[in-house]
């Protein structure tokens, strides 16, 4: 267990904790660290926890993602249901969050580099009180795909529980064609293990 206090620590210097109402502080804990599990995933959720603290669910013990829809920073509806047979990927960020600017140029180039693979990036902007902060974000970065605003992140909480969920920002959740959560990352993402989180759903039919 000292190893996984150890763990826990390094990954709070590097990531800023996610204070959703209603998530207990527990809920910030690894869940690689728990008891049980294969192949040092969970018993519930059966993941494997990779390096650099990103996660994947083997294709038969995924769980539904949940139902995820609102208005997007720009004002339009968007429903994550409606993405159903494409790969999703989420980002969750805020502008105020350094390592979500250090990441959102690898996830511009990869979205536009996958779109056409059947990859849909979707962002959830959580946290900024003010939306003009988080669209002056986008602009700087040229993100080209929406985000819905989750100022107090709501949408975080609907994540069944004993899945891959959000504990930190940012966050990013791989959604498979059948909308299951495949992957998730509590870490910064650089292009290169974005691809390779990508590369087996991209192979899956």
């Amino acid at each position: 267990m000292s190893a996984c206090r150890d763990l826990r620590r390094r990954v709070a210097r590097r990531r800023v904790p996610m204070l959703a109402a209603g998530v207990a502080l527990a809920s910030l804990g690894l869940a690689a660290c728990g008891t049980g599990g294969t192949s040092g995933g969970s018993a519930d959720t059966k993941f494997v926890q990779g390096t650099g603290g990103v996660s994947t669910v083997a294709k038969g013990d995924r769980k539904s993602g949940p139902s995820l829809s609102g208005k997007t920073l720009e004002g339009k509806q968007l429903d994550v249901d409606d993405y159903r047979g494409k790969i999703v990927v989420l980002n969750i960020w805020g502008s105020w969050c350094s390592p979500c600017r250090a990441e959102a140029p690898n996830l511009v180039k990869v979205a536009e580099r996958t779109k056409a693979q059947g990859v849909e990036f979707i962002g959830i902007n959580t946290r900024d009180s003010d939306q003009h902060n988080a669209r002056k974000f986008e602009k700087e970065y040229d993100v080209p795909y929406p985000s819905l605003y989750d100022p107090i992140g709501k949408l975080m909480l609907r994540f069944p529980k004993g899945s891959l969920n959000p504990q930190a920002i940012p966050t990013t959740i791989i959604l498979d064609r059948d909308g299951k959560i495949a992957v998730r990352a509590l870490t910064p993402l650089s292009e290169e293990a974005l691809d390779k989180a990508l590369k087996p759903l991209l192979a899956e039919k």
